[in-house]
């Protein structure tokens, strides 16, 4: 990564006030992500799609992230990170300057880290890292991202506290304030979760609970504009992927127990995962009965050599409660490093669905991962060829 010193006028003055133990630094980094994309049954008329599609390991930023050093083991610390789509140069995140990231806070290796701003989630931070999505992204992911293991979501307004490591063990807490005058937990978000590692085994477990506006025409605007029902004055942000999860955007909340857990051996990676996701209901839903989603899946890598990666992936979900469906993925990968800072993958996923579809009562139908290519089968396909490079 290349690094951006201070100014020497700025490291003169540091140097006058006697201050040259604040040493400080700025990163700015990124990655860019880009593949040829093939789908089957890609939409309502089951026709096969060929194009470009950007993101598929990792989502392309443009960022900046800085340090200083406060003296007795204390640092400043800041992040703001801007997502775009590299084939027609927007910007991603629903346009924001900064979606994917924006904090800023204070960080001791004796006390842990305080940060404040748009965050990602505990899940996000300490689970979803033991899992496929971590590896190989969207192509491994749970179908819709109805638990978030794709990173859809971010929290806005969020206050994070991230322990140090105890003897491999490490802790997080986060609560993101509703800025409501007279209604505090409207659009809230709050959760926890933990990890422990010790040799080549990991496990991590947590909980995020997201809230939706208490108040109706906050949803009713949100449904108006296209959004379901999931308010944009939320702190956290909506993860309706596809038709699989997209008629409960209008929840009261949803609630996301997850739990991973990852082994790895000379080249072999091992790794599982279990969610338990339900989208609650109240008087202000478009749904009466909620929904719940339970989530299993599997993970097999192969380090071929330093520069080749296998992987082998399988998911399971079963959705219930306002609508019953199933939805069977099974994901391959292959990840080759031409640099340490360029590789280049090939993506391929088969998922099939069955039961009944959320919102419309017919048949449930397949869409793979987190893609968003709603069809009009039980099964659809997607293979990737990619490349992707990080600055």
């Amino acid at each position: 990564m290349k690094r951006i010193a201070l100014s020497t006028l700025s490291l003169a003055i540091l140097a006058v006030s006697g201050a040259a133990h604040a040493q400080s630094s700025v990163t700015l980094y990124g990655v860019i992500d880009e593949s040829i994309q093939w789908v089957g049954h890609s939409n309502v008329q089951n026709k096969n799609l060929v194009g470009l599609y950007a993101g598929n390991i990792s989502g392309n930023r443009f960022g900046l992230k800085g340090t200083e050093d406060l003296g007795g083991g204390l640092k400043a610390i800041f992040q703001l990170e801007n997502g775009f789509d590299v084939n027609n140069g927007k910007l991603g995140q629903g346009g924001l300057m900064f979606g994917r990231q924006a904090f800023v806070g204070l960080t001791s290796d004796q006390y842990g880290t305080v940060t404040l701003g748009r965050q990602y989630d505990p899940l996000v931070d300490m689970v979803q890292p033991l899992t496929a999505d971590n590896y190989f992204g969207s192509t491994f992911t749970t179908p819709g991202d109805v638990d978030n293991n794709d990173n859809s979501s971010r929290t806005n307004n969020a206050i994070k506290y991230v322990s140090p490591v105890f003897s491999g063990f490490q802790f997080e807490g986060m609560y993101a304030l509703g800025g409501v005058a007279g209604a505090t937990g409207s659009g809230q978000s709050w959760g926890a979760a933990a990890t422990y590692g010790i040799g080549g085994f990991n496990v991590a477990a947590g909980y995020f609970r997201m809230d939706n506006s208490s108040n109706p025409a906050d949803r009713l605007r949100s449904v108006a504009n296209g959004g379901g029902g999931w308010a944009a004055n939320a702190t956290s942000g909506a993860m309706f992927d596809s038709e699989i999860n997209f008629a409960y955007a209008s929840a009261k909340s949803i609630n996301n127990a997850s739990v991973a857990a990852q082994y790895v051996t000379g080249p072999f990676t091992f790794g599982a995962r279990y969610a338990n996701v339900q989208y609650k209901s109240d008087g202000y839903s478009l749904f009466q009965s909620s929904q719940r989603y339970n989530v299993a899946a599997g993970y097999f890598g192969y380090q071929v050599n330093p520069a080749l990666l296998l992987g082998l992936g399988y998911t399971y979900t079963h959705g219930a409660g306002n609508a019953s469906n199933t939805y069977n993925q099974v994901s391959l990968g292959a990840d080759y490093n031409l640099s340490k800072r360029t590789d280049l993958y090939a993506l391929a996923a088969y998922q099939h669905a069955n039961g009944t579809q959320s919102g419309t009562g017919g048949a449930a139908n397949a869409s793979v991962g987190s893609y968003g290519y709603n069809s009009n089968s039980s099964s659809q396909e997607i293979v990737s060829l990619g490349i992707r490079h990080k600055f």
